[in-house]
């Protein structure tokens, strides 16, 4: 885990402890600092050695570093940017903007939601589905073990059913992939908490797909969902 999730993490689970809520609204950055996350309180969990190293990780998160917040407005992002790409960069820049607005991106919040990564543990993918075990049909067998009559070379003998499968129609957040409660209209997520539909374009409200990088209707770049 680099500094910056770790950061992130705890912005999150500082959140998540004392008003869930605002996981899913923008916040001032002045708020961040002051309230949510304050350098003083959480120095020894973000393993900081001084207030400059944790402006420098509150500068980068704001400047869009890793995708995992959006700063608004933009202009202001951009500045944030390059001010962190220079040689020195001049940390006050967070003061001079403390009103701007930060909100979490979905995906990232949802994965800092769940369980920490352990480190010591190597990754193992997910073990692939078992293949289905169907009985074959042989027509030298005595058919009746079926439940019908079925002689070498009969061809209107009943085929072998295959067992029920789970149904595939379950519905799925938009966001996280969690399956959500099919007997109830889901208007938010009970995983990540995020609302159940899709985004919109800013530019031509057009409706776009989490995880699309340009609208298909106006070609505007979108935020990463």
């Amino acid at each position: 885990m680099t500094d910056l999730e770790r950061f992130f993490r705890r912005l999150v689970a500082n959140l998540a402890a004392t008003d869930p809520a605002r996981l899913h609204r923008p916040l001032e950055l002045d708020q961040i600092q002051r309230d949510i996350i304050p350098y003083r309180a959480n120095r020894r969990a973000l393993e900081l050695e001084s207030s400059e190293d944790y402006e420098a990780l509150l500068l980068r998160l704001c400047a869009g570093e890793g995708r995992l917040v959006r700063t608004e407005p933009e202009d202001v992002r951009e500045r944030f940017a390059k001010e962190i790409r220079s040689p020195n960069p001049d940390l006050t820049i967070l003061h001079r903007f403390e009103q701007v607005l930060v909100t979490l991106e979905p995906v990232p919040l949802a994965r800092a939601l769940g369980p920490e990564p352990d480190p010591d543990l190597p990754y193992s993918p997910p073990p692939a589905p078992a293949a289905l075990d169907l009985p074959m049909l042989d027509p030298l067998v005595d058919a009746d073990a079926f439940g019908e009559e079925a002689l070498p070379g009969d061809q209107d003998a009943a085929p072998v059913q295959a067992p029920n499968l789970p149904s595939s129609d379950e519905p799925l957040c938009l966001y996280c992939g969690a399956t959500l409660p099919g007997d109830r209209d889901v208007r938010f997520c009970p995983h990540c908490g995020q609302r159940q539909a899709p985004p919109a374009c800013p530019s031509c409200h057009n409706e776009v797909e989490p995880g699309w990088r340009h609208c298909v209707n106006c070609g505007t770049a979108l935020a990463e969902r």
